[in-house]
């Protein structure tokens, strides 16, 4: 656990990332087989399911600490984690367990077929033999809450540094189904029993915001125009009859969308396919909401399938028969592109989610501000803009790809809840849920944290803390009477959350100092924006 412990330490108090992938090639280099087997699992979600109830961690914490509940419950609050408020408060340990990850893995996993008192047994007993930051992350793994700042890519970043592997092989390889008893680090870094080959992907090609002037970007005829979708955008991978989807973040998604799967299957040859994976119904694109509700899912029924189909609206052609294409200019891409789909047996009705990107037809600049301020009637977030000589080149570069976005969509809401931030901010109350007004009563709008100056943070903190009303954990409740302009890309229904309605990237675009709590908007003026 100390290795552990220690690579854990620097990852979490360290910003810069070589100083992380330094360390963890340092763990992948030191530790053994099995640990390091261990860490790839946690780091990548397949942690084990919780044998102890929080609640008995948080009571044995306060028996060994010999401290009231109210007090705990005020430390907590103030530390913002359970593991961490247990870990700080517990007495110095008494001696000192030096015992690898992958065996405290083994006997947490054990836990489960212990009564309460064997449980707690083990569980004080391990306080009593770690240190302070040791606790932690025992508390985090069996409470089951470890999450920690490092994504897939720089985790795969690492092990490819030490490994000397394609990353791409080997994001395949950690992120598909395996299981920690039944897999050996060298077996599952090396993709035994997996094509990683057929399943590699390239660099997204990424647009910048659009800077100037459309007249300065030169002639209208030069640029190809298409809408700019607010899905999941993705690569679709088709080699040796075998299917990918990977998203943009670089994770293998392709069990999340089945039917997408299925569409594909009707397109013969080889090929690799840059689109937005939309929620589609009846032929129109449906709000990112409901899409969302399909995310994330390791089974999806029938019924989810027939309630919020998904689609792709394909942009680009990346690869076709094995032969790279990014090189190609974009015109002769998208008349590839075009070809491949429209060739396809049974287009219209075996894959009639999976269309084209349409090429908006236009004469002149003037007339795309037009076309744009029309696009959220069509839930597009506005127009992408792409020269047709560039290349599909990796990442972004200025002067190929445009993204011109609508301008966000804003309501007036009222400040009711603060909790304080973290990192540079742990000491100051940065994060806020924002209300608006439902018949006589305040309902629930949106949480946001951006957008604000470090002054107006001090002055807003100052209110927070003479204008508290309860405490809940380290949540405050505060007084309604400040009151924000929010900003956010779409809106749509939501039955999660109590206002009805849920808002996409919610921020504050500005502190309404000469409005009152009187003059929010209201419930039903926030739905009237929802297409």
């Amino acid at each position: 656990m100390k290795q552990f412990s220690q690579l854990f330490s620097t990852l979490e108090t360290s910003n810069k990332t070589n100083d992380k992938i330094s360390a963890l090639v340092h763990y992948f280099s030191t530790a053994t087989e099995e640990d390091k087997l261990w860490l790839i699992a946690l780091f990548t979600g397949k942690r084990p399911k919780r044998p102890v109830k929080t609640n008995f961690l948080k009571l044995w914490a306060m028996e060994i600490s010999e401290i009231p509940e109210w007090l705990f419950l005020e430390s907590y609050a103030s530390v913002g984690d359970l593991g961490e408020t247990i870990a700080l408060l517990l007495p110095p340990s008494e001696n000192s367990i030096d015992q690898s990850l992958s065996v405290w893995m083994k006997e947490i996993i054990a836990l489960h077929d212990k009564t309460d008192e064997e449980k707690k047994e083990f569980v004080t007993n391990a306080w009593k033999n770690l240190d302070t930051q040791e606790r932690l992350i025992f508390n985090k793994l069996i409470g089951g809450s470890f999450r920690i700042g490092v994504s897939h890519k720089l985790l795969v970043n690492a092990l490819s540094k030490y490994s000397g592997i394609d990353e791409n092989a080997l994001m395949h390889a950690i992120i598909g189904k395996w299981k920690v008893e039944e897999t050996q680090f060298s077996e599952l870094i090396n993709g035994e029993n997996i094509n990683t080959d057929a399943s590699k992907l390239y660099p997204f090609c990424l647009a910048y915001p659009l800077e100037n002037e459309l007249e300065k970007l030169g002639e209208a005829k030069d640029w190809q125009i298409e809408y700019k979708w607010d899905g999941i955008r993705g690569q679709i991978i088709k080699r040796n009859e075998e299917i990918f989807i990977w998203s943009r973040g670089e994770e293998l998604v392709t069990e999340q969308f089945p039917e997408l799967v299925e569409n594909i299957k009707n397109i013969s040859g080889n090929f690799v396919l840059d689109g937005e994976i939309l929620a589609i119904k009846e032929g129109q694109v449906l709000n990112f909401n409901d899409l969302q509700k399909r995310l994330n899912r390791k089974n999806v029924s029938k019924k989810m399938m027939e309630e919020i189909p998904v689609g792709l609206y394909v942009y680009d052609l990346l690869e076709l028969d094995f032969e790279d294409l990014r090189n190609e200019k974009l015109e002769i891409r998208r008349q590839k592109l075009e070809n491949l789909i429209q060739n396809a047996e049974n287009f219209k009705s075996q894959i009639s989610n999976l269309r084209l990107s349409e090429i908006i037809d236009f004469n002149n600049w003037e007339e795309l501000h037009e076309i744009r301020e029309k696009s959220r009637e069509i839930n597009s977030e506005g127009l992408m803009l792409k020269s047709k000589n560039s290349i599909y080149h990796a990442g972004r570069k200025k002067g190929d790809w445009w993204k011109w976005k609508v301008a966000p969509l804003t309501i007036d809401a009222v400040l009711i809840y603060a909790q304080k931030g973290s990192g540079r901010r742990s000491a100051y109350y940065t994060d806020y849920t924002f209300a608006i007004k439902d018949g006589e009563k305040l309902v629930t709008i949106a949480k946001a944290y951006s957008g604000l100056t470090d002054k107006e943070i001090m002055e807003i903190n100052k209110f927070i803390r003479n204008n508290s009303l309860e405490k809940f954990g380290p949540v405050r409740t505060v007084k309604p009477e400040l009151v924000f302009e929010i900003a956010f890309e779409g809106i749509g229904y939501s039955n999660r959350h109590k206002s009805g309605v849920a808002v996409r990237f919610p921020r504050i675009l500005r502190w309404r100092k000469d409005k009152t709590v009187e003059e929010i908007d209201t419930i039903e003026t926030v739905k009237s924006l929802i297409m």
